[in-house]
């Protein structure tokens, strides 16, 4: 689970006009939901103690952000801030891990879509953050999850069932996943593919998915506790199927990802034959 955004994005980048618009719009989305939904597996499956009462306090003190934000329009940054460590503090008693407060948090500031955006608290926030968090917090953390020692047996912990399982989850299970869930989605009438895109493309998009850095690596540092040797060789099999599922992803998108007719190109055509 857990695309990287950032690289994944990357990779699109480098590719260009070459892959249509829409495609990194999917991929967007789908990586945010990824991310978000290996949040929920580590609350649901990494909580050791839980306590209902602290819970039940932190979804109070959300329902009250909630409500300021929905009921009463406050754009002040301060209660939701003051608010938020509140719900931290409760949301780790609980048992349940901290990281949920921040993910409800940012449903509760306040955001808008017009063009004063740039004054919302969201905005201001984001703003706020961005260079602590380019500049000290990723580094701080690449350095302190990371952290892999290259033995003389690092080709051998690459063999094992558990980094099979990793290589064989971000390198396979991810594009199939992904390609299989959008089908049926779009075969159920739920949604369709934008006229520019194909399955190609979604596939292409799948295989990137299959890069994951950080929350992969948090997942593990949880789930192999007391265990180094396991946590070392996950994270090499993470770090090789992330490099190779970024180069599959490249190649297949730079031979296969040439962009098809736009829903703009079919409008304009019908526009033109309104007016003749």
């Amino acid at each position: 689970m857990a695309t990287d955004i950032a690289f994944a994005l990357g990779v699109l980048a480098i590719l260009g006009s070459r892959v249509p618009a829409s495609l990194k719009i999917f991929l967007t989305a789908l990586a945010v939901i990824d991310d978000l939904c290996a949040i929920v597996v580590i609350a649901v499956f990494y909580t050791a103690k839980f306590s209902v009462w602290y819970l039940v306090g932190a979804l109070l003190v959300w329902a009250l952000l909630f409500c300021l934000n929905r009921f009463f329009n406050v754009l002040s940054l301060a209660p939701y801030l003051i608010g938020g460590a509140l719900m931290w503090f409760l949301m780790l008693k609980s048992g349940v891990h901290a990281t949920i407060a921040g993910v409800l948090l940012a449903f509760t500031i306040p955001f808008s879509v017009t063009e004063d955006d740039a004054e919302s608290p969201s905005h201001r926030l984001e703003h706020a953050l961005h260079k602590p968090v380019a500049f000290v917090i990723l580094p701080i953390f690449a350095l302190c999850n990371t952290g892999i020692v290259v033995g003389a047996d690092w080709a051998q912990s690459l063999t094992s069932a558990n980094s099979a399982g990793i290589i064989g989850g971000l390198i396979l299970g991810k594009p199939l996943g992904i390609t299989l869930l959008s089908f049926f989605a779009v075969a159920a009438g739920i949604c369709r593919l934008p006229l520019d895109l194909n399955w190609r493309h979604v596939f292409g998009a799948g295989i990137l998915g299959g890069i994951g850095f950080t929350m992969s690596i948090f997942i593990t540092n949880l789930a192999f506790v007391g265990s180094a040797e396991t946590i070392n060789a996950s994270k090499m099999a993470i770090l090789l199927a992330s490099l190779t599922a970024g180069t599959i992803g490249f190649l297949w998108l730079k031979l296969l990802g040439k962009p098809e007719e736009s829903d703009e190109d079919v409008d304009a055509m019908d526009f033109e034959v309104t007016e003749v």
